[in-house]
């Protein structure tokens, strides 16, 4: 099977081979640590472990990378005006990072370095770049590099050189070569962490961590390289340029970027003061509901947030945790006289049929760059269908024939739940437990206690009762323009979550 990933090198999509066979070094561009993530951190995060996923699927070892910026300029003007110690500060919110990715099911990378642990790298380094001609130290302790020794720079953006100036919008510094030149180490300021180097007390540039972090832990040159669309340049382009300049044979074979989340149609940031923070969005949704969204379009693609599109996550995952456990729920009488059949029981041409369509569809969206948009739907849709009209047929069958869709049943679900695993939606609950979960983020969005809704519940039964029907319709879409929705099962009334209905 051909993984093909579009390469922002070359602007087109390649077939990914890997520099040592069965192997892949993966660096990803993590966060600025100086405030709680929010949702588009977790647009620039969820594709990536998703990635990480397919290519273990695939059969890969994975080295996955991803560094903690906890060294900044952000960092420190907000540890000032909290009257904090900056690494205090980034230290507190790179926890606060983890817990919310835990939440997301993305799984924790193979090293996840910060930049106050590897100032060593970061100047050696830099001296390498000095020692190789690219870059240059001035007075009173700033290094810069020479952007004009970089024969290749803004290849990976299509910047050109001369487009790139410093001084239209920021005062040029005089002591640049070029005002394009960028910073490798800031001489000390009052009040900043500082550490000893060649060239006095500072501290590093922006981009020169993630060169010589990744350096570190995968090499000079590695395999796949991800981030944001608008790390492009000048952080990467810059990084790239370190990179090759330190190292005669540094650099990266595919650069991946991810789509922007958007709101009201700008970029959701910190800066624009536009943004929600993930802990927001679970205040009221389920995790994975918030995961589904994140990965509903194409990751290069921009994805646009609203409520309505989380309500649509959140209903498609409960249908699918809800099929699964009332299969489980109608398999479990049946254990015994599976265990005693030892496998001589074959799935039918009808349930095969849909394995090979759902693994199929599968492959062929997520080896197609990684294409999660409606991964869902389709094949595996007609998956679920056939469980939930199959689940009723099983007590009305012959022995003979019920052990053959038993057998159907349980390997369409091993194949379903893999699709869920590669996609991170598995979690070390239960299917019960995480609908529990899901119902009661919905009655969170509605405003209801379970105990107003049994009441309101039980006062649509007693409308039904005497007959009043315009009543009981009544309720039933109340709760309907609330996100529940009501079933008649028997003389029983059960509820789940749905898309809020829009009153007409």
């Amino acid at each position: 099977m051909e993984l093909k990933l579009y390469n922002t090198m070359t602007q087109q999509k390649e077939v990914f081979k890997p520099i040592k066979p069965g192997k892949v070094g993966l660096y990803v561009c993590g966060i600025t640590a100086y405030d709680f993530s929010h949702i588009g951190h977790g647009r620039a995060t969820v594709p990536f472990d998703v990635l990480v996923r397919f290519l273990k699927y695939l059969g890969y070892e994975v080295t996955y990378v991803r560094n903690f910026t906890d060294v900044d300029d952000k960092i420190i003007t907000r540890a000032e005006k909290n009257n904090e110690e900056p690494l205090e500060l980034s230290k507190r919110f790179c926890n606060e990072f983890l817990v919310d990715m835990d939440a997301l099911q993305c799984l924790r990378p193979t090293e996840q370095p910060r930049v106050s642990d590897h100032m060593d790298d970061i100047i050696n380094m830099i001296q390498k770049i000095i020692e190789n001609g690219y870059g240059y130290a001035v007075e009173g302790g700033d290094v810069f590099f020479s952007v004009d020794k970089s024969p290749n720079y803004g290849k990976l953006s299509g910047q050109r050189l001369e487009h790139t100036r410093a001084g239209e919008r920021v005062a040029v510094d005089s002591r640049k070569r070029n005002p394009a030149d960028f910073a490798l180490w800031k001489a000390v300021k009052p009040k900043e962490p500082s550490w000893e180097s060649p060239w006095g007390q500072g501290r590093p540039g922006w981009h020169i961590e993630c060169s010589a972090m990744s350096a570190r832990y995968l090499s000079p040159r590695f395999d796949i390289h991800g981030g944001g669309a608008d790390l492009i340049f000048p952080h990467h382009e810059n990084e790239l340029a370190q990179t090759c300049a330190a190292c005669e044979h540094g650099g990266v074979n595919y650069w991946l970027h991810n789509g922007h989340l958007t709101i009201n149609d700008e970029k959701m940031a910190k800066s624009k003061g536009n943004f929600k923070t993930i802990r927001d969005i679970t205040e009221s949704y389920h995790p994975l509901a918030l995961r589904h969204f994140l990965i509903s379009a194409h990751y290069r693609s921009p994805l646009s947030f609203s409520p309505s599109k989380l309500d649509s996550s959140s209903e498609l995952l409960y249908y699918v945790f809800q099929t699964l456990q009332d299969l489980d729920d109608a398999l479990l009488p049946y254990q015994e006289a599976m265990s005693e059949d030892g496998g001589k029981a074959e799935p039918t041409a009808e349930a095969k049929d849909i394995i090979t369509k759902l693994k199929s569809e599968f492959d062929a969206k997520m080896l197609d760059d990684l294409n999660t948009a409606h991964i869902l739907e389709g094949a595996y849709k007609d998956a679920l269908k056939f469980i939930n009209d199959s689940i009723g047929k099983l007590k009305k069958m012959q022995k003979t024939q019920r052990m053959s869709l038993l057998v159907s049943l349980v390997e369409i679900e091993k194949a379903a739940k893999t699709v869920l695993e590669v996609l991170g939606f598995t979690t070390t609950l239960s299917y019960t437990e995480i609908l529990k979960e899901m119902r009661q983020k919905a009655l969170t969005r509605a405003k209801l206690s379970e105990e107003e809704l049994s009441k309101i519940i039980e006062e649509r039964t007693m409308a039904r009762k005497n007959k009043e029907f315009k009543k009981s319709d009544d309720i039933r879409a109340q709760l309907t323009v609330k996100g529940i929705a009501l079933m008649d099962v028997g003389k029983e009334t059960e509820w789940r979550p749905c898309v809020p209905l829009v009153p007409a």
